[in-house]
C-alpha cells in the first residue's frame, strides 16, 4: 500500500475510516486531495467495486486530478469510479432516467447564455420593460428558486414570494418562471439548475429510481462540502440514506459562495444529520510559511460561526507580511508592478510565481496598466472563456441542433448564420406558426410549405435538409469528422476564413482550436463512446473553464479571489483592502455577510506560499469621482507581530497633483477605519493589545473649508484627513496653483488648491 506512505497520523486515520459517516475538516494547504484519493484507493484495495463508489466534486479539474492519482495507485480500475462534478454526474443519471420525468434521453443542456437568451425572447414576447425585468435579474430569480427546490407552481402559490415580487413592481416573475420552464421542457432542454432540480424530482417521485442508486452507490464522497446548496445537500442525503457510508470533505473557513446559493450550515450542522459521525481534522498546512498561517488564523478567529480547528505549519517561519499604502489605485498598481519586477530580479524567479488578487474584476484596470508600462506579461483569469466566444458558440449551436433539432435557442442562433435568406421576419413567422399550432419550431421547419409562404418556405426547407444531412452523417462518423463536415458545409468556416481582419483571423484560429480539441477527443483511448454527442455533453459542462492556448506561459496571474480558490502561488499580492470594497459595501448589513467576506480574505491569504503583500489605496475613482478610502477593518484584525511596516520612497503618480514626491508608500498609514459594530473575539494564543492603524486625524468641530485664494507661505492650515500643517511653498497660476505643505504627522505633500479642502488656521 504505497499510497499510504507519507500520510500524517490525522490523514491516515481519515483514510482508514471507510465505514459509516465521516467528516474531514481540511484546513488550507492540508493535503485534502491526497486524502480523498488515498481513501478511494483504499476502498478499492479492500475489495470495493469501483462501480459502487461515487465521488462528487465542484470542478472538472479536481475530478480529473483525483482520477489520475487513483489510477497511479490502483491501476485502470479507477476508470469505473463514478467521479465528476455534481452537474456532470447527475446529467449522466438523468439521461438514463429522462423518460420517467417526460424528457428525451438526448435532452440539450442550456448554459447560462442560452438561458438568458431565452428569457430575453420571452420578455420581448410578453412586451415587458426589460429594465424592470432585466434578463439577468429574472434568470437569477429563477435560478435561486430552483436551487431551493421551488417549482414555478410553488413559486406562484407562495404568499411571501409573491408579496416580495409585487412590492418590487415585478409581479409577473412567477408567470415568467412558468413560461421559461415550459419552453425549456418543450424544447427538450434543461439548464444547469435543472440538472439538480430535476434529479431531486426524479428521486422524490420515483422511489424505485432512488432505491436503484442507493444500492448502486455503497460509498459516497463529497469534496468541498461547504460549497453545497440546499438542492445538492438533499440529493447527497437521499443517496446515502441506505448505507450511510458518506464522507464529506471541506473547510468552513473557505465557504465563499453564498451568492451562488452555497449554504455553510450544511457543513456546520453535518453532525446533526449523523449523530455517530467520525470527525477528522487536517490541521497541518504544507503550503505556506508559519507567518502566513498565523496571519490567516488571526483573521478567521474573528468569525463566530465556525468549526474550531488549529491550523499550523512546520515550514520555515518566512518573511513577515508587508502592508502597502498607496494614495490612489493607479499608484497601488504601480507599487505592485515595481515590486514584482524588483523581487523577480533579485531572486531569479518566474512571472508565474506571482498572483495579484482583487475583490472585483473592475480593479484589474490599474494593475494591467502598471504591468504593461513595465512590460510585465500577465494573464487575467475568469474573463471570457474559450467556449463563450461567439464563433465557438455558433459552431456548437450547429452541433447541438444536429442531435436535438428541437433545441430552440440553438436553432434561432444559426438559422440565418451564415446568412441564407431567413431573416428576423421569417423567424417570427416560424415562431407564430409554432405557437398557433402548439408545435415546435423544428416541426414547422421540416413541413415549411404547410405553414409558411412559398418564398420563406424554400429557404427554410433548404436549412432543414442541411441539418438532416448532419444528423445522418453523425450516426456513422467520428466526432472530428462530423464536426469538420458541419463546420465546412454550414458555411461557417468559409465565412470566418473570408474575414481577413485581425479579429477575423483570431476567430478562425479559435474554430481551428475547437476542431483540434475534438480531434484529440476522438483519439482518446480511455473512453469507448467517441461520438460528437458525447463530446457535446462535456462541452456543456465546461463552458466556464479557461482554455488558454498556452496555459504554461510565464505570466503574472490576475484574478478575483473567488477565481483563486484552490490555487496557490509563491508570491501573492492582495489589493484593494479598503472599507466598502473589501469587505464589500453590500456585505456590511449582517454578521453572516461580513463573516463570508472575512472567509474570502482568509482564502486570499492562504493562496500564498512564501510571500504575502497586502495593499490599499487612500483614494480611488468610482463613477468618475475621486473618492477617499479607509483601510479595511481586516488589516486591523491581523496580529501586528506578524506584519512588517517598511518605509519606501516612491515617485509622484503621473497626472496626480494631490501629493508630493516625498512620502511613505509602505508601512504606517493614516486611517479613518470605522469600528466594527460586531464583536471581534481575539485569538487566545496571541491577544492583540495594539493596532497597526494609527488613529486618523479628527477634524476640528465645525470644520469649514476656507477661501484659499489669499493663502500665503507661512500660514498654518488644517486638512480634513492629513491634519495640521504649514505652507512652505506656492507655485503656478490660477486656477492651478499648487501648495507645498508640511504636515506634522505625514510630512511634505503637494496639493492642488482648487481640489484641496483646507481650513486656514492662522
Amino acid at each position: 500500500m504505497e499510497y499510504l506512505q507519507g500520510l500524517n497520523p490525522s490523514q491516515l486515520a481519515a483514510v482508514e475510516q471507510t465505514e459509516g459517516p465521516v467528516m474531514i475538516v481540511a484546513g488550507a494547504g492540508s493535503g485534502k486531495t491526497k486524502v480523498i484519493t488515498c481513501r478511494v484507493a483504499h476502498l478499492i484495495t479492500k475489495g470495493v467495486d469501483p462501480f459502487n463508489i461515487l465521488v462528487l466534486t465542484f470542478t472538472n479539474k479536481a475530478a480529473k486530478e483525483m482520477r489520475e492519482r487513483i489510477m497511479k495507485a490502483v491501476g485502470p480500475e479507477a476508470k469505473n469510479i463514478w467521479m465528476g462534478t455534481f452537474h456532470s454526474v447527475f446529467a449522466k443519471i438523468l439521461r438514463v432516467e429522462a423518460d420517467k420525468i417526460g424528457y428525451p434521453h438526448n435532452f440539450t443542456i442550456y448554459d447560462t447564455d442560452d438561458s438568458k437568451s431565452l428569457i430575453r425572447a420571452i420578455l420581448k414576447e410578453q412586451q415587458l420593460d426589460d429594465k424592470l425585468y432585466n434578463a439577468n435579474f429574472v434568470y437569477n430569480r429563477i435560478s435561486s428558486a430552483k436551487n431551493n427546490l421551488i417549482s414555478f407552481t410553488e413559486y406562484q402559490q407562495n404568499e411571501h414570494i409573491q408579496a416580495e415580487d409585487f412590492s418590487s413592481g415585478r409581479g409577473k416573475l412567477g408567470e415568467l418562471y412558468q413560461i421559461y420552464a415550459q419552453r425549456c421542457f418543450k424544447a427538450g432542454a434543461m439548464d444547469f439548475d435543472d440538472l439538480l432540480f430535476k434529479t431531486n424530482v426524479l428521486l422524490r417521485e420515483h422511489p424505485e429510481v432512488l432505491y436503484k442508486y442507493q444500492n448502486k452507490f455503497h460509498y459516497l464522497m463529497v469534496d468541498e462540502y461547504q460549497d453545497t446548496n440546499f438542492s445538492q445537500y438533499l440529493i447527497v442525503k437521499k443517496l446515502a440514506a441506505k448505507n450511510e457510508n458518506i464522507c464529506v470533505v471541506g473547510d468552513d473557513a473557505q465557504s465563499i459562495y453564498a451568492f451562488r446559493g452555497a449554504n455553510i450550515q450544511n457543513i456546520l450542522n453535518f453532525e446533526k444529520d449523523y449523530p455517530d459521525l467520525n470527525v477528522f481534522k487536517l490541521e497541518q498546512n504544507y503550503r505556506s510559511t508559519q507567518n502566513i498561517v498565523n496571519v490567516a488564523n488571526s483573521i478567521i478567529a474573528n468569525n463566530k460561526n465556525q468549526l474550531k480547528k488549529t491550523v499550523f505549519s512546520e515550514n520555515e517561519t518566512g518573511d513577515k507580511i508587508r502592508v502597502v499604502r498607496a494614495f490612489s489605485d493607479n499608484e497601488e498598481g504601480k507599487n505592485v508592478a515595481e515590486e514584482i519586477v524588483q523581487q523577480r530580479s533579485s531572486n531569479g524567479g518566474k512571472y508565474h510565481d506571482y498572483a495579484i488578487l482583487y475583490r472585483t474584476n473592475a480593479q484589474s484596470r490599474a494593475m494591467e496598466e502598471a504591468l504593461r508600462k513595465l512590460n510585465v506579461p500577465y494573464k487575467i483569469y475568469g474573463g471570457l472563456s474559450f467556449y463563450q466566444r461567439k464563433e465557438i458558440k455558433d459552431l456548437i449551436a450547429y452541433f447541438r441542433l444536429t442531435f436535438n433539432p428541437n433545441d430552440e435557442e440553438a436553432l434561432k442562433r444559426v438559422i440565418n448564420y451564415p446568412r441564407r435568406g431567413i431573416g428576423d421576419t421569417s423567424v417570427e413567422r416560424i415562431m407564430i406558426a409554432a405557437d398557433q399550432n402548439n408545435i415546435t419550431l423544428w416541426e414547422v421547419i421540416i413541413d415549411a410549405s404547410k405553414y409558411l409562404d412559398p418564398r420563406t418556405a424554400g429557404a427554410v426547407a433548404n436549412f432543414a435538409t442541411l441539418v438532416q444531412s448532419f444528423q445522418v452523417l453523425a450516426k456513422t462518423h467520428s466526432a472530428f469528422d462530423t464536426a469538420m463536415h458541419i463546420a465546412q458545409h454550414s458555411g461557417l468556416l468559409k465565412d470566418l476564413y473570408d474575414d481577413k481582419s485581425i479579429e477575423g483571423l483570431s476567430r478562425y484560429e479559435n474554430i481551428q482550436e475547437l476542431l483540434n480539441g475534438i480531434k484529440e477527443f476522438s483519439e482518446r483511448e480511455d473512453i469507448e463512446a467517441k461520438g460528437l454527442d458525447i463530446f457535446m455533453q462535456d462541452v456543456a459542462l465546461l463552458t466556464n473553464d479557461d482554455n488558454d492556448k498556452n496555459p504554461d506561459a510565464d505570466t503574472v496571474s490576475l484574478m478575483t479571489i473567488h477565481s483563486a480558490k484552490g490555487l496557490e502561488f509563491p508570491h501573492v499580492f492582495v489589493v484593494g483592502l479598503e472599507e466598502n470594497l473589501f469587505p464589500s459595501q453590500m456585505s456590511l448589513s449582517s454578521r453572516t455577510e461580513l463573516e463570508e467576506e472575512r472567509r474570502l480574505f482568509y482564502v486570499a491569504i492562504t493562496r500564498a506560499e512564501k510571500k504575502l503583500t497586502l495593499c490599499y489605496a487612500t483614494s480611488r475613482y468610482r463613477w468618475g469621482t475621486l473618492t477617499s478610502c479607509e483601510p479595511s477593518r481586516f488589516i486591523d484584525e491581523i496580529d501586528p507581530q506578524f506584519l512588517e511596516l517598511d518605509f519606501k520612497q516612491t515617485q509622484k503618480p503621473a497626472g496626480n497633483p494631490f501629493f508630493s514626491d516625498e512620502r511613505t508608500a509602505w508601512g504606517n498609514r493614516p486611517s479613518t477605519a470605522q469600528t466594527d459594530s460586531f464583536s471581534k473575539p481575539k485569538p487566545a494564543s496571541a491577544p492583540k493589545t495594539t493596532s497597526i492603524l494609527p488613529k486618523a486625524h479628527i477634524p476640528t468641530p465645525g470644520f469649514e473649508v476656507s477661501d484659499t485664494s489669499k493663502l500665503q507661505v507661512g500660514m498654518e492650515v488644517e486638512h480634513e484627513r492629513f491634519g495640521f500643517g504649514k505652507v512652505i511653498n506656492l507655485e503656478g497660476n490660477k486656477p492651478d496653483i499648487k501648495a507645498t505643505i508640511f504636515f506634522k504627522e505625514l510630512g511634505q505633500k503637494q496639493l492642488l488648491l482648487k481640489f484641496a479642502k483646507l481650513r486656514i488656521v492662522t
